[in-house]
């Protein structure tokens, strides 16, 4: 296939804010934006959202593409039109949806599906277990009097796609009967007054799931102490508040408990079969931060945002680092999602442990519909 031109635009994200498109051939991509974002994260854009569609929009690429690797040759090419030191510099949004078109227009002409040309021919015989927010807080939150950690998780236990979804979706609306809620946040999930050991306790009567949070610490740590609704924890006694919660609620997902720089903070908490430490904004998706938090042994899984970094490319990278260390993978949406539904595409290709794309509105329900969908077309 060869890549002669794209064609770029500004699109709107479920929260209302700018995001781009890109189409190629009728195929198209787009990038999520996040809210609540780790500081290592690669910028979205170049110089400007503005600049990165301009760039595309008036380049002539001309480059052969017939396979996934082939991505490198685009990189390569960008770096030395935009006179970058790297690619990533291109800016995560903009590289990731425009290399993500590529692949779909390959797919199309190679008649096979998006997951076919990411696995590179390996065949996949897991699907991704589903992440449900089901209850939110933190900066996603829009209540004054939120629940302090961002997120709280409905993790099901079934081997069906088709089935952890029905269980996510039954609980979830249990959920929102029982809170009284009817308020939704950026992600869909229920808005509530409660505390986050108040939800624990609601949650912790659903035997059909696991429980999980993501605290997103970094967003309530300030000058040594974490701050929450009623109480001010330093580090040790945070560590020592997580690793409590982790037994009094039998928590099995527990992502960003301490502040992004700490690392060796994370390897201080329960780590066994029965529960995971979740880096996110600890490792942002890329390469140097993962392989710190393997060496100090601060995780034992990964969330994999494609616009935290941008090339498919490091992503196929830090996924084999992953097998090959034995850390665990989650695909991630971000806050702000489109109507794109490749993430259960590359969640499944990349051979991804979990999916994290929320549960209710159209921008999380076209992901797990899609999930679904490639669980039939491969007889999973």
């Amino acid at each position: 296939m060869l890549l002669k031109e794209a064609f770029a635009k500004e699109i709107k994200d479920s929260r209302g804010e700018a995001t781009i498109e890109v189409e190629i051939n009728g195929c198209k991509a787009s990038s999520p934006s996040g809210k609540s974002k780790g500081k290592y994260e690669t910028p979205s854009y170049h110089k400007s959202l503005e600049w990165n569609i301009g760039f595309i929009n008036k380049t002539k690429f001309n480059i052969e593409i017939n396979k996934f690797d082939d991505l490198a040759k685009l990189e390569k090419f960008i770096k030395e039109k935009a006179h970058l030191k790297n690619a990533k510099q291109f800016g995560a949004n903009a590289l990731f949806a425009l290399e993500s078109a590529v692949l779909k227009v390959l797919a199309k002409s190679q008649k096979k599906e998006l997951f076919e040309i990411v696995s590179n021919g390996k065949k996949i015989t897991k699907i991704p277990v589903p992440v449900g927010n089901a209850i939110g807080g933190g900066l996603h939150s829009h209540n004054k009097d939120h629940p302090t950690f961002q997120e709280f998780l409905l993790i099901p236990k079934e081997k069906t796609a088709k089935e952890n979804i029905k269980i996510m979706n039954n609980i979830y609306n249990k959920l929102g009967k029982s809170l009284k809620s009817k308020e939704k946040n950026d992600e869909g999930a229920w808005q509530t007054y409660l505390n986050d050991e108040e939800i624990l306790t609601i949650l912790k009567q659903f035997k059909e799931i696991k429980i999980g949070i993501d605290c997103a610490a970094s967003s309530f740590y300030c000058d040594g102490n974490y701050s929450y609704k009623n109480k001010i924890l330093d580090r040790e006694t945070q560590i020592r508040y997580i690793n409590s919660i982790i037994k009094d609620f039998n928590l099995f997902y527990v992502e960003d408990p301490l502040d992004e720089e700490d690392f060796e903070g994370f390897s201080k908490l329960k780590k066994n079969e029965k529960n995971i430490i979740v880096g996110d904004d600890l490792t942002v998706t890329h390469i140097d931060r993962l392989k710190k938090a393997i060496k100090l042994k601060s995780i034992n899984v990964i969330i994999v945002k494609p616009n935290q970094n941008g090339s498919l490319l490091e992503l196929k990278e830090i996924f084999e680092i992953c097998r090959k260390k034995r850390i665990k993978t989650i695909m991630s949406h971000r806050s702000g999602e489109t109507m794109d539904d490749s993430l259960a595409d590359y969640a499944f290709g990349f051979g991804a442990d979990f999916i994290k794309c929320g549960i209710s509105t159209k921008w999380r329900e076209v992901k797990l519909k899609r999930l679904v969908e490639i669980e039939k077309i491969v007889g999973l």
